[in-house]
C-alpha cells in the first residue's frame, strides 16, 4: 500500500493529513500534499532534482524537509512533485530525497509561505505511520 495524504481546512491555513506503511512513504506523500497544496493539476514534465538533510529529531527533520521544499521551489523556480525519501534514524536524523522539478511557468500555484511546527504530530500506528503538519499560506 502507498502512502496518501489529504488536504484538511485549518483557520487561515492549511493542514495535511499523511498515512503510510513506512515513514519515508509518509514524508514523500507529506511532501505531495504540499505540491497539492499550491496546485490543482501537475504537469508529466520537470527534471528530477536531489537532497540530503540531517536533523536532531524526526519533527525537525519533516520541518526541514518540507522547508527545503518552499526553498528548492523559489531559488529553482520549480514545484517540487513526485518526491521520493530514504529516513535513517541514527543518532541524527537523515533524510535523501528526490523530487520532479516541476517549472512553474507550467502550472497556476498558489503559495504557501511556510511550514510550522503547529499541530506537528508524527506517531507509528498500528498499520504504519500517521503525520500532520500545518501550512502557513
Amino acid at each position: 500500500m502507498d502512502a496518501t495524504f489529504d488536504l484538511r481546512e485549518h483557520t487561515a491555513d492549511v493542514g495535511i493529513g499523511a498515512s503510510g506503511p513506512t515513514l519515508d512513504s509518509v514524508f514523500g506523500a507529506l511532501g505531495d500534499g504540499l505540491a497539492a497544496a499550491q496546485c490543482d493539476s501537475i504537469p508529466a514534465d520537470g527534471e528530477r532534482f536531489s537532497f540530503s538533510l540531517i536533523a536532531e529529531s524526526r519533527e525537525a527533520l519533516l520541518f526541514d524537509y518540507l522547508d527545503q521544499l518552499i526553498y528548492e521551489r523559489d531559488v529553482r523556480l520549480v514545484l517540487p512533485v513526485d518526491n521520493r525519501i530514504t529516513i535513517d534514524p541514527g543518532e541524527e536524523w537523515r533524510l535523501d530525497a528526490s523530487s520532479r522539478g516541476v517549472p512553474l511557468e507550467a502550472v497556476e500555484a498558489r503559495e504557501v509561505k511556510a511550514v510550522t511546527y503547529s499541530e506537528m504530530r508524527i506517531e507509528e500506528v498500528e498499520n504504519g505511520w500517521e503525520a500532520y503538519v500545518v501550512l502557513d499560506v
